[in-house]
């Protein structure tokens, strides 16, 4: 029910994104889906991609500060209003969405998020049949 996502920490100076960038692609990784949140310092590179153990892996081979996470993937439909009715019935449910970001994929809209607690968002997700993607979804 969660998918992997990769949390890269860089340096707000010039080079870093690419190093990153480059550590992938030559890796053959897909990036599917990628946000960042910056500081003055530094940034949180996110990252929803097609391998992502592998991808984990080379970034910490290549001395890149890297996290790997689970995170929720929902699908919804790409009609105006259904990623509110989303946000709603997590929220309603007591479940505090810590972070998320949006894209479309394969004609769906897709919700990522960061959720606390993790468990009780997949018990919603379950009892309200919410259509979620998984790692396979992606490859």
């Amino acid at each position: 029910m969660t998918i992997k996502q990769l949390s890269i920490f860089i340096e707000n100076k010039g080079g870093t994104l690419i190093r990153v960038l480059d550590t992938l692609s030559k890796g053959g990784i897909q990036i599917i889906a990628s946000t960042i949140a910056d500081t003055k310092d530094y940034g949180i590179y996110r990252v929803l991609c097609d391998k992502p153990t592998q991808a984990f892996i080379m970034l910490r081979e290549a001395g890149i500060n890297v996290q790997l996470a689970d995170v929720i993937a929902l699908s919804i439909d790409d009609i105006p209003g259904r990623a509110a009715e989303a946000v709603e019935t997590i929220s309603d449910a007591g479940v505090s969405i810590l972070y998320m970001y949006s894209f479309l994929w394969k004609g769906k809209g897709t919700l990522v998020m960061r959720t606390d607690p993790m468990e009780r968002v997949k018990e919603i997700i379950t009892i309200k049949k919410l259509t979620f993607l998984t790692e396979i979804d992606f490859e």
